[in-house]
């Protein structure tokens, strides 16, 4: 299942996903931490990023862009409406990853942004 690429290291980094997200909080991940991943999970939205197209580095097989969450002028019901958007964006080799597998993990990134509890508790 794509979506949980998200959640592990890749086995040849030497480090599971635990040690790996004690060295992220602490900030000392290191890019040799990293070395042939496959996924890659950018926040550009940090650096105010509001969108953006990820690019891919090989040996990587995605890259999921996250960026910044601004309030935007929204349709609702027939009114417009000013609400909180974050603009998430995925770039794959189409050559590993087909496109309907894509588009069901942004949706699912969607759901538990919206919904975090639903990702936390597995509904």
């Amino acid at each position: 299942d794509l979506f949980e690429l998200v959640c592990y290291f890749h086995p040849s980094s030497g480090i599971n996903a635990e040690y790996g997200g004690v060295k992220a909080r602490e900030g000392s991940l290191a890019i040799e931490d990293m070395d042939g991943g496959t996924f890659t999970v950018s926040n550009g939205g940090v650096f105010g990023s509001m969108f953006g197209t990820p690019i891919i580095n090989l040996p990587q097989s995605a890259i999921l862009g996250m960026h910044a969450i601004l309030e935007r002028p929204v349709a609702l019901n027939g009114n417009v409406v000013i609400r909180p958007m974050m603009y998430i964006a995925l770039t794959y080799d189409h050559r590993l990853i087909d496109g309907r597998e894509a588009v069901t993990f942004l949706k699912r990134v969607k759901s538990a942004v919206e919904e975090p509890a639903t990702l936390l508790l597995g509904i």
